[in-house]
């Protein structure tokens, strides 16, 4: 069993990384859609190396503000780039060629209640995210610097 995560873990960082690429190398012309919803590309701050790390994300918007989803798939522990942005809130995120600072807050439960049934409209991946885990799955509104 593992293994196998390993393994699952691993091609998720290489599909990640492949797909960064060229969302950055065309602007979002190539990248900027997955599974019928929009993308962007996060970048956080190692919170141990204190490096760069960007990941590709769905995104819905709200107003000026944008929301993800840190469901690493179900997976029983939080994504790297949650954990990152929990200790450096600043991020950047690009929406095609885009580029802006902006604020990360996880959702309070109030919040995420009321956010969870359109997040699971837009991708109803999520819903088996969430029924693959114990964790309740971060909500992350990202506000305009």
């Amino acid at each position: 069993m593992r293994q196998t995560r390993r393994v699952k873990d691993s091609t998720v960082r290489r599909l990640s990384r492949l797909h960064t690429l060229a969302y950055r190398a065309t602007h979002g012309l190539v990248g900027r859609r997955l599974v019928d919803n929009d993308m962007l590309l996060l970048t956080t701050t190692g919170r141990v190396s204190g490096e760069p790390h960007t990941v590709p994300l769905l995104y819905l918007s709200d107003g000026d503000a944008l929301v993800v989803v840190a469901s690493y798939g179900g997976r029983p522990r939080h994504p790297e780039w949650y954990l990152n942005l929990v200790e450096h809130p600043v991020v950047e995120v690009q929406v095609r060629g885009e580029r802006h600072a902006m604020r990360a807050r996880s959702m309070d439960p109030g919040k995420r209640a009321e956010w969870w049934p359109r997040i699971v409209e837009a991708y109803g991946g999520y819903a088996e995210y969430q029924g693959r885990t114990d964790r309740e799955i971060p909500v992350v509104r990202l506000e305009p610097l």
